[in-house]
């Protein structure tokens, strides 16, 4: 076992808005009679699509002057204000480990859009650059993702698992753009501490377990139909235990070996199901209260490490 990245104690996801779906002809596919589609556009000497090559080059105008690295990582471009060691490092590991292993396990499409990548070594220079690039002060100190921006912005000093659950927020908008925020946000926490085991990307324990123990022993934690349904209240009306709510709800079905079916069914099914509570017990179900009871003692065994 390989453990890559760890998200530190404390931190939280950014502020990240629902990106709104992209238009329904962009995910159709071709109907039988339709002509095949065109030859894609060759790609540039160093294998980029162009789109990105283009996007690469554009950046490297505005951030060589500054000093700072700009490098294609598909789909992604990256920028960093640490050398070249240090950003190409950061690209050629946790990224290009997260991209290979969250689409090889759940995602067919890269996002929909070119999202830039900003990797700031010190808290000091993520706070800074952050207000000048994008006219706001950071919510949270670790790093957030901005559709609007269409950019990650990471204090990379303080670790990767932040930057590997930000990367799931663009690729859900495009694979699964009626992904309600509880799910969005659960698996995005799952692979805040990850690992590879046996080929294939595994959430571990962390740093929110323990509030989320002392919750449930208080009887604070919502019922699971409450959570699916929050709708934006998962941000708006947390009672402080969502995000470990949600990611340990996950966590449980990676270890039975229901995550990934749950991911297909739910998103197969959202239309009907566009919480993803009958989804849940139409598989752990249907004596939800006897789930709860289950999945509450499991918790409450788990050990952080």
């Amino acid at each position: 076992m390989l453990v890559l990245v760890g998200l530190p104690v404390g931190a939280a996801c950014g502020r990240h808005q629902q990106t709104p779906a992209p238009a329904k002809e962009q995910h159709s596919s071709p109907k039988p009679s339709e002509a095949a589609s065109p030859s894609p556009p060759p790609k540039d000497p160093d294998g980029l699509d162009p789109a990105l090559a283009a996007h690469i080059e554009h950046l490297r105008a505005r951030f060589d002057p500054r000093g700072w690295t700009v490098v294609a990582e598909p789909p992604f471009a990256v920028v960093g204000d640490g050398t070249r060691l240090q950003v190409r490092g950061h690209a050629m590991t946790t990224i290009r480990w997260a991209v290979t292993q969250l689409q090889a396990a759940y995602f067919e499409r890269p996002p929909g859009e070119i999202i830039t990548i900003y990797l700031f070594e010190t808290g000091e220079s993520y706070d800074q650059h952050a207000r000048e690039l994008f006219g706001d002060p950071p919510d949270t100190p670790y790093g957030y993702y901005s559709p609007s921006d269409r950019a990650l912005v990471m204090n990379i000093g303080t670790g990767g698992g932040t930057l590997v659950h930000e990367i799931v927020h663009p690729y859900m908008a495009t694979n699964f753009p009626d992904c309600p925020s509880w799910f969005d946000e659960g698996l995005a926490s799952l692979y805040e501490q990850s690992a590879e085991i046996d080929g294939e990307i595994m959430g571990l324990t962390n740093w929110r377990l323990p509030g989320l123990q002392a919750a449930l022993r208080a009887k604070q934690v919502p019922s699971f139909q409450d959570m699916c349904e929050s709708g934006g209240g998962f941000y708006t009306a947390d009672p402080g235990s969502n995000y470990a709510q949600a990611r340990y709800l996950c966590y449980w079905l990676q270890e039975r070996g229901l995550l990934r079916r749950y991911y297909q069914e739910f998103r197969a099914g959202v239309q009907r199901d566009p919480h993803g509570y009958d989804t849940l017990v139409a598989m752990v179900g249907p004596d939800m209260s006897a789930f709860r009871s289950e999945w509450e003692q499991f918790v409450l065994a788990l050990r952080v490490g």
